[in-house]
């Protein structure tokens, strides 16, 4: 009796803990979708004779629907959203908390003396320059839950 009390509260323990690892791995790959969109917008910014570049990047790309991702798309700044399928994520996700933001990065040139520091492309004046990296997180309209993503997308540079 103590061994199967025990056991159930293993289980009551690890299966939760087991289905957010499962959500957390199929939102890896809502991620990995956008990954031809940042190359795309990376060629675009740094190859660009002009330095208003917001018509080009809303344009530059769109992700198809796969199991996990319901669409995507890239605005003026380059800042591509994803949004996942929440139906098939499972998980505490819904329509209204479905979404990652992946923002390319920038270090613009600092003044003499000053330590440059990572800022989001302005696609009105960044044209040519480098993306140093592409900070992922929760999208600023339905945010994914924080608890799937990824350690690499957690809204830090």
């Amino acid at each position: 009796m103590i061994v199967v009390a025990i056991i159930g509260i293993l289980a009551a323990v690890a299966l939760p803990a087991y289905q957010n690892y499962t959500v957390k791995a199929r939102v890896s790959e809502v991620i990995l979708a956008a990954s031809s969109c940042r190359t795309i917008i990376t060629d675009i910014v740094q190859n660009a004779p002009v330095a208003d570049l917001g018509t080009a990047l809303s344009a530059a790309c769109s992700i198809s629907p796969t199991k996990y991702v319901t669409s995507g798309t890239a605005n003026a700044n380059g800042v591509i959203t994803v949004v996942a399928n929440e139906t098939n994520l499972k998980g505490d996700t819904s329509n209204t908390a479905n979404s990652i933001d992946l923002t390319p990065m920038i270090l613009p040139a600092a003044a003499s003396g000053a330590t440059a520091t990572a800022r989001a492309l302005v696609a009105s004046s960044d044209g040519g320059l480098t993306i140093q990296g592409w900070k992922c997180g929760p999208a600023a309209t339905n945010p994914m839950p924080n608890k799937y993503l990824p350690g690499s997308c957690q809204g830090t540079y």
